[in-house]
Parts: C-alpha cells; structure tokens; sequence
C-alpha cells in the first residue's frame, strides 16, 4: 500500500484513503484544484495583511489576545510564537498513524482554500508525509476546542524546522536534521498560517475514522465468537430466523442474524437437536440476544460514520476564507459533534466485549456448559484450562465499562474565560482507541474458548464455517490438551481477530459477511 498515491482535493477523503495514508504509508498529491485554490486564498491573506484595518488571525493577536493590532513588521515573528506556545503537548507519544491521519486531514482542509496558507506550505506538509516523517505529538494538550490545538502545534513546528520527528526508520531526531535529510526546506510562515496550522478537529476525525473502521471488523468477528459459543454450548439458532427478526426491523440486528444464521449452517452440533424434540428455546441473553446487541453496535457505528462522513467534507479553520475574499470569524472548530460520537462508541464498545465475557464464563462452568468439563480443562482440579482466561476477559470489560463514561459531558474553561466550554473530543477519541484495542482481545479470548469447546465436542463436528474458523486458529493455537503457557495463544488469537484472518476462513465458507 505504500507504494499507492492518494491525491488529496478540495473535496472529502474517503475512509479508505485516510486509512491507506495512516497506516498503510500510502503517498500524497494535492491536485491543480486544490492548489489553485490555495493560492487564491492565499492572495486575499495578502491583501488583508497590508491593509491597515485589523483582520483578526492576520494582523492581530489571539484568542483573548485577539484586541491587539499586530505591527506588520512583527507579524512573522507573531506567526512563529503561535506554534512554539501552542506545542505544549505532554505525556506518552501518540501513535505514528494517528499523528499520520490527523496530517492528512489537514492537508485537506488546506487544500479546500479557506484557510489562506501559502501553497509551499501544503506541499511541504505533503511532503512530509511523503518522506516518512512523523512529528512528536503527545497524549495530553488538546481540549477539543479551537480545535486540537496542542497535537497540531507539534505538526507545525516540525514544518518550521524545530521539535522532534521520527523518521521514515521510526528514529527519533531533531526536526531539522529530518528534514535536510528529505531535502525538505522548512517552512518561513506568513500571515495567519500558524493559525491555520493549528485550528482543526484533525486528531479527533483521524481517531474516529480509525475507530470507525476497526469496529466495522471486530464487530463481524464478534457474531463468528457468538456462532462459535452457541454451537460450542448446544443452544438453538431458531432464535435467530429471519421471520423472528423482522419482527424489529432495526438493520444492524437483521445483519448480526444473518451473520450468525450463515454461520451455524450445516452444523451437526446444530442438527442433533434441532427436531421437533429439542426444548432449547430460552437460551441465556447471552447466547440468545446477540443479534439485539451486536447489532444496535452496529447502528451506533452508521451514525458515528454519519457524523465523520460530515467532518470529512468540512473546512474547520478560524478565521476562515470565503470564496468572495472575506475573512470570518467562526466556531466551527468546536469537537462537539465528533466528541458525541467518539463517547458514543465507547459504550456499544463496552456492551459487546461484556457479553462475549459473559458467553465465555458459561463455557467455563460446569453447571451451565451442557456436559463440557469445568473449566474446558484437560484434567480439571490438576489443570486450571481457560479459567484465567476468564480472569482476563473480566479485568479487561471492567476497564472498558469505566472508559464508557463520556469525556464530551466535561468542560473545563480556558484561554482566561474566552474559550469558556470544549468538547474534550481529543480525550474521548484516545479513551476509545483503548476501548477498541480492548473488544478485540476480549472476542478473540472467546473465540479460543469456543475452539477449544468444540474440539471437546468431538465426534460431534461444527459447522463448515466455524470449524473453518477452527482450522485457521490451530495453525497458530494447538488444540486441547493439558495446562500450557496461555498469554502467547490469547495474543495470536488477538492479531488473528485484528488481521481479519479468522472472519476471513469464515466467510470463505459463507461468503462475506456483514
């Protein structure tokens, strides 16, 4: 994918194009539109700037600073203040693919010409991009209004040359040296570019967009961990009948059914009691529920893409420039309506990993798992099997029920009361990356349980798609057998769940999945 180009318009990005440049290292252009609009801009910046009528961002201060009238001759100096103070950042470096993501998106809002930099400095940020270099952006600073001020400071500062970066290597080194090495000239700013640099919901929508498409993923792998436990514990897929389902109409559930009903096709653990005989019509919600639950995941997700497909498409700067050359003051840059959704997420996130627990515990029991042994061990009593497993998928749900709690519901004043209420989106979209990375190893702990609850089935054989799913675990994953190191197995069943191979020999069977 590196080798792929994105060029970068007036018009939105797509999920794919921010996913391809974020982590997939894909290069970047900005088109002729796109630069000609930036000149455009640019132009009436100029225009403004030499008038002697102040144009706040161009020839004032900022923020509660916004009353002084800036003398031209320090207005470059005043440009070059603004991303030092602002790159204030602390705590643990953000990951190189969202730091990649939040230069993208950036890079597009430049590049729709209402922000009124100088064309050489959306091609250097491009070319920063391109060369593999990634500024040194830290946890905490962004309060999610004004925009990520704070993450994007750090951005613009290594465009000028100073900060640190890591190279293409993922090297730590001055921004400067970086650079020569590139043969990239650090930008000299002019009027309101620091600002225009730093005044956008980049971090937030890059997060988002991130999060948005890992959900996507785990929540398919999610309906495969529930098939493979309702299999593995005997329950009934009746449930899960399309008549049944329709009786609420609502689109995630319809999927998650469907899913699961492609899933358990052609099961003998399925067909040795689905008679007339078979009285398994009150599973635990559990096992019984997945749909409802998996499925309204899966609606909260469509709104959150809504509200991201929105931001996509916008140009968040302040002030900005109208196509008619005015000059506007705005708050467009408030997070509030990514901070909703980005909290939003966590919830559902949360609510998925807490029932897939739930499925597991009930494997693991004795009294509820319908004849598998305590604890799916090899010799319970001398053998612990999957109980701490368990132990694990509990620690990590507790956590991801805590990060549930909104961050958006707080504000916390600032810039001497004129940025009175934030968004704290920043926040919001950092809690849910670990609320992400949480779902997928609590349904990749299920999914190695439910192997293991199958294998102990035999002769008894799952269904093609889940014993497909099986197969592809045990290249990795032996199969039962006494107690054995277990944190290596969770963690290849984790990037298993991640890379998409597991849902992947699923659907080879059913086809894709939704």
């Amino acid at each position: 994918m590196a080798d792929a180009e994105v060029e970068v318009r007036p018009e939105a990005l797509t999920f794919g194009q921010v996913v391809a440049v974020a982590r997939g290292g894909a290069r970047v252009s900005l088109s002729d539109e796109a630069l000609k609009l930036v000149g455009e801009a640019r132009a009436h910046v100029e225009e403004l700037s030499a008038r002697p009528t102040p144009v706040y961002g161009v020839s004032t201060g900022f923020g509660a600073l916004a009353t002084r009238h800036i003398a031209p001759d320090l207005r470059a100096q005043l440009q070059l203040n603004i991303v030092r103070s602002h790159a204030a950042g602390s705590g643990p470096e953000v990951e190189r693919e969202v730091v990649r993501a939040l230069m993208l998106l950036r890079l597009r809002t430049l590049a729709t010409g209402r922000t009124g930099v100088q064309p050489t400095t959306a091609r250097t940020l491009a070319g920063l991009l391109n060369a593999g270099i990634t500024p040194q952006v830290f946890e905490h600073g962004s309060l999610g209004c004004s925009g990520d001020l704070a993450p994007l400071a750090h951005v613009a500062l290594a465009l000028i040359g100073e900060g640190s970066v890591r190279d293409a290597g993922g090297e730590l080194k001055p921004a400067a040296e970086a650079l020569g090495e590139a043969g990239i000239t650090p930008v000299k700013l002019g009027a309101k570019e620091g600002l225009a640099l730093l005044n956008g919901t980049d971090g937030m929508l890059g997060m988002l967009v991130l999060a948005i498409h890992d959900l996507r993923r785990l929540l398919v792998a999610a309906d495969v961990a529930a098939a493979m436990t309702v299999e593995a514990l005997l329950g009934t897929d009746r449930v899960f009948a399309a008549d049944l389902q329709s009786l609420r109409p609502h689109p995630g559930q319809a999927a998650s059914a469907a899913n699961l009903r492609a899933l358990l096709g052609d099961s003998e653990i399925m067909d040795s009691h689905r008679g007339p005989d078979c009285t398994r019509v009150q599973d635990a919600y559990s096992l019984r529920c997945a749909p409802q639950v998996n499925g309204a995941a899966r609606d909260t997700v469509e709104h959150a893409e809504l509200v991201a497909r929105r931001e996509l498409a916008s140009a968040i700067d302040n002030p900005v420039v109208l196509p008619d050359g005015r000059v506007e003051s705005n708050g467009n840059f408030h997070g509030a309506p990514i901070a909703y959704v980005l909290d939003f997420l966590a919830v559902p996130t949360a609510d998925v990993a807490s029932m897939s627990e739930r499925r597991t515990d009930r494997m693991l029991d004795k009294a509820r798992s319908a004849g598998l042994p305590a604890f799916l061990a090899d010799d319970p009593g001398v053998d612990s099997g999957h109980m701490i497993a368990q132990y694990t998928q509990a620690a990590i749900v507790s956590d991801l029920k805590r990060r549930a709690a909104p961050a958006s519901a707080d504000s916390i004043p600032s810039s001497a009361m004129q940025e009175d209420h934030v968004s704290m989106g920043w926040n919001a979209a950092r809690k849910l990356r670990r609320s992400v990375d949480g779902l997928a190893q609590v349904v990749a702990i299920e999914i190695l349980t439910a192997a293991r609850a199958l294998d102990l089935r035999t002769p008894l054989r799952p269904g093609p798609a889940t014993a497909a799913v099986v197969a592809k675990l045990r290249e990795a994953v032996p199969p039962p057998g006494p107690d054995r190191y277990l944190a290596p197995e969770m963690a290849a069943a984790t990037g298993m769940v991640v890379d998409g191979s597991l849902v992947a020999a699923a659907e080879a069977v059913t086809g894709p999945l939704s």
